[in-house]
């Protein structure tokens, strides 16, 4: 195991099928493979909408929120406004309001 001393470890992926206890308890014995699958909190990303899409939107909000058109001069003063900004994001619980959906991008492209 990589990390055999984690309580837990948090996994992001998709909700393709196979991404499930059941995958691992095949791959492995149940007892082993339901071990595994316990050290998990797992967050999946959305069904509707890329969460490619999601990242890039959040890098782009630092990137003006954060950034702006300012020179930060060294890493040090880097990672402390990146710290504050995730801070101030944090505590306003700010989401992307993602309503892009299967049904609109046949809309689209038909």
């Amino acid at each position: 195991m990589q990390y055999p001393e984690a309580e837990t470890i948090h996994l992001v992926m998709d909700n393709l099928s196979s991404h499930t206890c059941k995958s691992l308890t095949d791959l492995y014995d149940v007892e082993f493979g339901k071990e595994i699958w316990d050290r998990f909190t797992v967050h999946y990303t959305p069904t509707h909408g890329s969460w490619l899409n999601q990242a890039e939107i959040e890098i782009g909000m630092f990137s003006r929120q954060c950034l702006g058109k300012r020179r930060i001069p060294d890493l040090k003063v880097l990672r402390r406004h990146a710290r504050a900004w995730n801070r101030r994001a944090n505590r306003a619980r700010t989401k992307i309001n993602w309503n892009f959906d299967r049904k609109a991008a046949r809309r689209i492209w038909i």
